[in-house]
């Protein structure tokens, strides 16, 4: 795609899923590739075997490279030695891939708070802190850039026992729309992608079972689940030039799922 080889580009979670798919994904492109892993930078290793796999059997000839850096992005601290890795190493960046996610299960009214407060910290506050150095870092370079909150559609769709996660991801819709507002006119774009259910390791509870897994497609309306590598391409085009008109926006990548799928059969008694 127009626009990206060449680009310094970090994606936070880049160890598996869907993070770890557009690491690929821009390394593809001929980016390089800031590979963020939270603990040891072995988590890291199945993500660079994968560029590398990716650019060999393409013969795409990517003449980018990738480095790993460390960060828990739940910690300021972290987040902040590691864009001062990148911006050593790289001498700067261009686009910011807002991945790291995680969620925790439990009904409202029993929750731990410290489990509710983990899930914000590494959703929402993360996200921010992150987009905060990034856009530091875009501003001192003078040539803008470009910022992909991954998001889900869980930002409109409330998603029972789920609440720490639902409501850190309506926040990224509104940190979105907010970020891109602010810095549009200094040319910084903001965009969220929001995955509907997704073949990855986080879905593994679903994913792995045959009847779970028929049982999620019956409510999507294209009958199957999504890949890792669909969500990546769509966050490819929404850094590239092509998407250079296009800001503050959530781009649903749901094979329908936001489209009220249970009207898919008339019930309303119109008959």
């Amino acid at each position: 795609m127009k626009g990206i080889s060449g680009k310094n580009v970090l994606v936070t979670g880049a160890t598996s899923g869907i993070g770890q798919s557009i690491a690929v994904r821009f390394a593809q492109e001929g980016a390089n590739v800031a590979i963020n892993y939270r603990k040891s930078p072995e988590d890291a290793e199945d993500t660079e075997k994968l560029i590398y796999k990716a650019c060999t059997d393409a013969r795409c000839g990517c003449e980018g490279r990738e480095i790993l850096v460390q960060a828990d992005v739940s910690k300021e601290s972290d987040i902040v030695e590691m864009f001062a890795e990148v911006k050593k190493e790289f001498g700067g960046l261009d686009i910011l891939i807002n991945n790291a996610g995680i969620q925790i299960p439990g009904e409202a009214h029993k929750i731990p708070f410290e489990e509710f407060e983990k899930v914000i910290d590494v959703n929402l506050k993360g996200a921010y802190l992150c987009a905060r150095e990034a856009i530091k870092m875009f501003l001192d370079k003078g040539n803008g850039g470009s910022i992909i909150n991954v998001s889900s559609v869980h930002q409109i769709i409330p998603r029972p026992q789920y609440i720490s996660y639902s409501v850190s991801k309506g926040g990224m819709q509104n940190l979105t729309r907010t970020l891109a507002l602010e810095y549009a006119r200094r040319g910084i774009r903001v965009n969220a992608i929001a995955p509907g259910a997704t073949i990855t390791p986080i879905n593994d509870a679903w994913t792995d079972d045959p009847d779970k897994k028929a049982n999620v497609e019956s409510h999507i309306p294209m009958g199957r689940a999504g890949t890792s590598e669909e969500m990546a391409a769509v966050t490819a085009f929404l850094c590239s030039d092509e998407a250079a008109y296009i800001t503050g926006q959530t781009l649903y990548i749901d094979g329908g799922l936001t489209l009220y799928p249970d009207f898919l059969e008339p019930w309303s008694g119109q008959g």
